[in-house]
């Protein structure tokens, strides 16, 4: 779910930004402004010709947030901070990698099979 959406003038000035809840909108600033910094990165990292990508997809993670980008080719800049549905506090990384490894398997099982039903499809071979 977006709970934070921006856009960003070609001289970095804030247009317009809102988000869902109000009490949070000076630290949704602080990341959207910071996330200024890899959007001009990867403008410049580009192509110098104008053919270059406008979408530039995930530009960070936080712990709870993820933040996207888009640039118009007039270079205005759409910021969304997406929160992440499954935020599960772990210290080990391999034991977080393992979790989201298993919940996608899991999703994947729930809507390939029909409820009260043997598990008698081809398509479950496909996830090992």
């Amino acid at each position: 779910m977006a709970v934070c959406a921006a856009i960003i003038g070609k001289d970095n000035s804030p247009k317009y930004f809102t988000c869902v809840n109000p009490d949070e909108e000076l630290s949704f600033q602080y990341k959207v402004l910071s996330s200024l910094d890899v959007v001009e990165e990867k403008l410049n990292n580009g192509n110098k010709s104008d053919s270059r990508e406008l979408y530039l997809g995930l530009l960070y993670s936080l712990e709870r947030h993820k933040i996207y980008g888009y640039v118009t080719n007039t270079k205005i800049k759409f910021i969304i901070v997406k929160l992440i549905h499954h935020y599960v506090t772990m210290k080990c990384g391999l034991c977080f990698e393992n979790y989201i490894q298993f919940m996608l398997i899991m999703s994947a099982i729930h809507f390939t099979f029909p409820m009260n039903q043997s598990l008698q499809s081809k398509n479950f071979m496909y996830f090992y």
